[in-house]
């Protein structure tokens, strides 16, 4: 499955190093890639840094190594951090979109990936933002009425 919206995304994430990952409420992931930069939380203290791209699933998701899932997101909590922590600074050797509703699967150095799948009613649960310059206004893509659509990025 492609669409040319997903296709300048894909580029860019290709070849880009992982440099965070870190857990939101519930389930939720982030992956951050490129350089980051650091943020404030609304209080003032500090909050998460940001990579210049950032991948976001909200729940129902997976990551595998060559022949078995390592951790997803109905696994023990506690085996989380390990496995996160064995993907930083892995590079990007593809994103594909896959489904009839468009899900996203990314694949990292090493035989490493990364997958969502939406067991709920709705839409698939992931975004992808960039922030990285290229003359472009920070922008997200996620799947909206079962088609990938862009929009101007909303705060993580």
């Amino acid at each position: 499955m492609s669409s040319v919206l997903f296709q300048p995304y894909r580029v860019a994430l290709l070849s880009r190093s992982l440099s965070n990952v870190w857990r939101g409420y519930g389930s939720a992931i982030f992956l951050e890639f490129g350089p980051l930069s650091p943020t404030s939380k609304s209080d003032g203290s500090p909050g998460q840094s940001q990579g210049e791209y950032t991948l976001m699933i909200e729940w129902s998701w997976r990551i595998e190594g060559p022949r078995s899932i390592l951790c997803g997101s109905w696994s023990d909590e506690q085996e989380w951090t390990d496995v996160f922590d064995s993907l930083i600074g892995r590079k990007v050797t593809d994103v594909a979109l896959y489904g009839r509703l468009p899900e996203v699967t990314l694949a990292l150095e090493g035989e490493r990936f990364i997958t969502s799948f939406m067991t709920a009613e709705g839409q698939p649960a992931w975004t992808i933002f960039q922030r990285s310059g290229n003359g472009r206004s920070p922008t997200s893509i996620s799947v909206i009425d079962g088609h990938v659509q862009e929009s101007a990025e909303r705060s993580v």
